[in-house]
């Protein structure tokens, strides 16, 4: 802080906003006058007698009040205050214009051309400290606020960096989620499976999937982990090595026989065994929904369990449709479940359709949720001789039409849909 000044007997202090000035007047004798009163209250004070001079001083160094006079040859007060103002400065300059002029449309005019305040000649020391302080408390408001934006700035840049991180680590994830389900449609002879999976962010909580352990032996599946988000995926990764496609010997749906082969193990048996390590792995607070079958190809028998999922969807080659299953108890939520198995015959050409709550909880344009009567709705509108990766497509599209405009995704969406072509 500078020293504090003593004018006809009242000590002023040196603003802390306000320390250079910049005096422009054509009249030496004027800039004399204002000059001593300015140096005396402790201002760094610089001079120009025209706007040209004063204009390269401010492109060198930028005062932070400048005092100048309205009427000069060549370039005025005027013509030198927007020049100024068109310049790109780090930090606002406080603008006093000198003058005569008391009419109006000249203040407007004076305004307009980026000035801050008036001052009129002869200049009062009384009025100048005035109008000095109130620049000082502008100055001061605006170069906190410069500083705050400066810091809010600097703080989203480092958001922005941890953010870009944060994406890039989560597209990543996705691409690793995306390798637990490698194939979207898979022939078994002269059956199919397809899959459908949709996260509603980078990385979902849904998993679909199918495995065979040989000729004319399926299993597949739909789950839904509870919440979103990084822990879903998390779970979803870990439920894709427990259902494994590739290393039969990690698949909990499998068991060795005899040594030589795997076998379809039964599923209810499935669902206790992901229910009772769900259970013992302490500190995890997530379970998951499943709806899980296995299928003889030779006859056409699916045996299925349902823990908590929607009930599956059975497509009849004639046309017909039910719901089947006996809804059951999530996995990972309460120990030592007993699960029910259920048993059903398919016949050729016939549709199993699993899929999550993404699809009859969706929210439809007037707010409703779409819910079974919807789903089934939504199957009409499907053409049933279109392959069945075309048919999951459609189902999809229609439910996306059906869906509020500016909601978008609100769920994970996924479905597996298995075709029965006989033996």
């Amino acid at each position: 802080m500078l020293p504090e000044h003593s004018i006809e007997g009242e000590d002023v202090p040196v603003s802390g906003s306000i320390r250079r000035v910049l005096v422009v007047d054509d009249s030496r004798l004027q800039r004399r006058i204002l000059v001593a009163s300015l140096k005396k209250w402790g201002f760094d004070v610089v001079e120009a007698e025209s706007g040209e001079e004063a204009m390269d001083i401010c492109r060198a160094d930028p005062p932070d009040l400048i005092l100048s006079d309205w009427m000069m040859p060549g370039m005025n007060g005027i013509d030198f205050c927007r020049a100024f103002r068109a310049e790109s400065h780090e930090a606002y300059s406080y603008f006093i214009l000198l003058t005569s002029k008391s009419e109006k449309n000249e203040v407007a005019e004076g305004l307009d051309a980026g000035a801050d305040d008036f001052l009129t000649k002869p200049v009062s020391s009384d009025e100048l400290r005035a109008r000095i302080s109130a620049g000082e408390r502008i100055l001061r408001m605006q170069r906190e606020l410069f500083e705050k934006n400066r810091i809010v700035s600097e703080t989203l840049d480092e958001l922005q960096t941890v953010y870009d991180a944060i994406d890039k680590d989560l597209i990543q994830a996705r691409k690793i989620q995306e390798s637990l389900v490698p194939e979207l449609t898979r022939g078994f002879g002269a059956s199919e499976v397809n899959l459908l999976l949709k996260p509603c962010g980078h990385i979902g909580g849904d998993l679909v999937g199918m495995f065979s352990p040989g000729i004319n032996r399926l299993g597949f599946y739909s789950i839904d982990v509870s919440g979103h988000g990084i822990t879903s995926a998390m779970m979803t990764a870990r439920l894709g090595g427990y259902l494994s496609s590739t290393y039969f010997d990690q698949n909990v749906g499998m068991e060795k026989k005899f040594n030589r082969f795997y076998a379809l193990r039964p599923p209810e048996e499935v669902a206790s065994v992901l229910n009772a390590r769900l259970i013992a792995d302490t500190g995890i607070e997530e379970y998951f929904t499943m709806a899980y079958c296995i299928a003889d190809l030779r006859t056409g028998v699916v045996k299925m369990v349902q823990a908590g999922h929607p009930h599956p969807l059975l497509l009849r080659a004639d046309g017909s449709m039910e719901f089947i299953g006996r809804g059951g108890v999530p996995v990972g939520l309460v120990p030592d479940v007993d699960y029910e198995q259920e048993e059903f015959i398919m016949e050729k050409g016939d549709r199993l359709l699993l899929y999550s709550d993404g699809f009859t909880e969706a929210h439809l344009k007037d707010g409703s949720m779409l819910d079974t009567e919807g789903l089934v709705d939504l199957v009409k509108q499907c053409d049933p001789k279109r392959s069945g990766k075309e048919f999951l497509d459609d189902l999809y599209w229609h439910l996306t039409q059906v869906m509020g405009d500016d909601k978008g995704l609100e769920d994970d969406i996924s479905a597996t849909l298995f075709e029965y072509q006989g033996p």
